[in-house]
């Protein structure tokens, strides 16, 4: 994938990673952890492109589907600021107010509790494509990995370096 981006190779992955569940639901309802409607992810390549410097944050909500466990989710190439982590469904009225703005964790893994969400935040100045996923390696065929592609900054200093001449091919 890095070198598709390097290169500017089509059809290796596609840039339509949605900004928000396609499918809203209540997502700690442990009732509803057998409709078969919600269980499986489409196979894809999808990623998200993040412009380079861009502000990211994001909301990561547990579900009741399958197996109840917490997530440890991990960014590859970043540490980001835990803001907040709770319990129940992410309440984007009422929960941005538990915010801790002022000394939040910096992490590059963060446990998304049984039940809960926690939101992070980073910044995108590193730019290549970056892995995230669910460290239980289980879940990984369950589709609990993406991948960040930022872009290129506007100078030398923030621009993918090209691969080493050595490197194998894919």
């Amino acid at each position: 994938m890095l070198q598709a981006f390097f290169f500017n190779v089509k059809g290796i992955y596609t840039p339509n990673f949605p900004d928000k569940p396609p499918v809203k639901f209540d997502y700690t309802n442990s009732n509803i952890s057998n409709d078969t409607s919600l269980l499986f992810t489409p196979k894809s390549t999808s990623v998200k492109v993040l412009k380079y410097n861009s502000t990211v944050q994001i909301v990561l909500q547990n579900t009741a589907l399958i197996g109840v466990e917490n997530h440890p989710i991990h960014i590859h190439g970043f540490n980001f600021h835990v803001l907040a982590q709770g319990f129940g469904n992410y309440d984007h009225v009422n929960d941005p107010k538990k915010f801790n703005l002022v000394n939040p964790q910096v992490r590059n893994t963060i446990g998304v509790p049984v039940g809960g969400w926690a939101v992070i935040r980073f910044r995108a100045n590193n730019p290549g494509v970056w892995f995230v996923h669910c460290h239980l390696d289980v879940h990984l065929p369950w589709g609990l990995a993406t991948a960040f592609v930022v872009q290129n900054g506007p100078t030398p200093g923030s621009t993918l370096p090209p691969p080493p001449a050595d490197l194998p091919k894919c």
